[in-house]
């Protein structure tokens, strides 16, 4: 009689090796869109393992950081070209562990390759400044220096992409790496981390922990001997890190929540507005911080741009993302499942009007998935949890707004501030949005996503503290500034002192 395979497990990878965690305990990951299959085991790391790993990390860290840039930049560069090659396997592996439809793990990927690529670049790049110096024969310049051992915790809904947008800088600037993945999605790192080896990177300048928040990811942000974290997850848990990481004064960047809008006014273009808030509400199945869950529509437009919204929301197709007729995903998870239906729940007892949607989807193929179906609640009023709270799924709240100046007063009115859009001909009533809405990101007849590697990502508010990541504003984030004065007169010269 056949018997089924064993399920291959996944170690931890510390000081240029796989290992196993100390406590010999592992978990599973499994298919979103099918739970019946399981991708793999992973270990469950504990405050034992982050220690080894940061260990590593520190003395490794002892040469990385006197490694040419230049040098350090060449192994990123070979790393992106094994993405490159490899590109269409860890899509499809991703898919099978975090359930979003093939197109967009694939740009998932591309965007690994992207910052790797960008990143690679600015290992010839990491400029500082020279300056005249006020005093004769003085020259003054300032330099980049790296910091030290980073830890990094990266989300489960871009799983190559984000645990990119940290590593790279880290890598090139000179620091070593420890990450702990989100335990839905750590397949992805892994396939990460090993490019990066197979690419040269010496012992001990990257490693992995895998596990969840409490057991491996609160020691990480509470270690002393790394002083730098870099989190994207959920508003309350980059909370706690920030508590975690003041009283040692560490550098740490938050990358939080969203309740992102897009605004149409009367003179949209509303087929291009309706594709737009389709691809902003649904891709990713609402799984993004960028999501365009709220859409203000100008009230003359209200009724037609709403009926052909709910039109092509209800023609999307949920299912299995390896299924190239499948438009959207699954959920993560069963607990995220729950929220978006409590969420449903909630906006129906606030009396907005649930226009399409507001099931789960238990049918043939999607019974053992975790599928909700595309979700539109209309007349919703700015101030109801639906429209204020992020949710995290499929479900979008459109509400109608008298003109740009009140649409501009609902986008503003939440907690957070990460993106934002406006669909409109008026060259004017563009550029005043772009002007007064207070988010990090905003696009112009564009929705809410599509952020670019070379551009700063980030958002105001309760979305982050004050950094971005991405482009060159990640590389401010992973070093220091050091100002040096090189004093050639053979006297002692005392500045403002003798200047005056």
């Amino acid at each position: 009689m056949a018997t089924a395979a064993a399920p291959k497990v996944y170690r931890n990878f510390i000081n240029g090796e796989w290992v196993e965690a100390r406590g010999g305990k592992a978990y599973e990951n499994r298919n979103p869109a099918d739970r019946d299959e399981l991708v793999g085991m992973f270990v469950s790391s504990s405050e034992e393992d982050v220690n080894q790993a940061v260990d590593a990390a520190k003395e490794a860290y002892k040469k990385w950081r006197l490694v040419p840039a230049p040098k350090r930049a060449e192994i990123l560069f070979r790393a992106a070209e094994m993405l490159v090659a490899r590109k269409e396997q860890y899509s499809r592996e991703m898919t099978r562990e975090m359930g979003k439809v093939l197109a967009e793990t694939r740009g998932d990927v591309q965007e690994a390759i992207d910052m790797t690529y960008y990143m690679a670049g600015e290992g010839r790049r990491l400029f500082g400044q020279t300056t005249p110096s006020e005093l004769p024969d003085k020259f003054a310049m300032t330099v980049r220096q790296s910091i030290g051992v980073c830890g990094l915790i990266t989300p489960w809904n871009f799983p190559m992409a984000i645990p990119s947008w940290k590593m790279m800088p880290a890598l090139v600037c000179g620091n070593t790496v420890v990450l702990k993945p989100a335990e839905d999605t750590p397949l992805s790192s892994y396939n990460l981390v090993q490019v990066l080896v197979e690419a040269g990177l010496p012992r001990g300048v990257v490693n992995l922990v895998s596990g969840d928040g409490p057991g491996a990811g609160a020691p990480l942000t509470k270690h002393k001997d790394v002083p730098v974290i870099s989190f994207t997850g959920s508003t309350p848990v980059g909370r706690l890190i920030a508590e975690a990481c003041a009283p040692k004064f560490k550098h740490y960047s938050l990358e939080m929540g969203g309740k992102n809008i897009i605004l149409v006014m009367e003179d949209a273009n509303l087929d291009l507005a309706v594709e737009g808030a389709i691809w902003g509400g649904f891709g990713t199945s609402g799984q993004r911080c960028t999501a365009a869950s709220r859409i203000a529509v100008h009230k003359s437009v209200y009724k037609e741009f709403v009926g052909r919204l709910v039109e092509r929301a209800r023609a999307l197709r949920v299912g299995d993302g390896l299924d190239a007729a499948t438009d959207m995903g699954p959920c993560i998870n069963e607990a995220q499942l729950n929220t978006v239906m409590n969420y449903v729940e909630i906006g129906k007892g606030e009396g907005a009007k649930l226009l399409c949607g507001g099931t789960r989807l238990e049918d043939g193929t999607r019974a053992k998935g975790w599928f909700y179906a595309p979700t539109i609640f209309g007349d919703t009023r700015a101030n109801m949890r639906i429209a204020q709270e992020e949710i995290f799924g499929p479900v979008v709240s459109i509400i109608p707004v008298e003109n740009l100046e009140e649409g501009l007063e609902v986008a503003n009115g939440v907690v957070y501030g990460l993106s934002a859009a406006i669909y409109t001909r008026n060259v004017n009533r563009a550029f005043e949005a772009a002007r007064d809405l207070y988010t990090g990101i905003v696009y112009v007849n564009a929705p809410t996503i599509g952020a670019e590697t070379h551009l700063p990502f980030g958002g105001t508010k309760q979305t982050g503290n004050g950094h971005r990541e991405a482009a060159i504003t990640a590389v401010d984030f992973f070093t220091e500034w050091k100002t040096v004065y090189v004093d050639y007169s053979d006297r002692l010269q005392r500045a403002q002192i003798d200047n005056n």
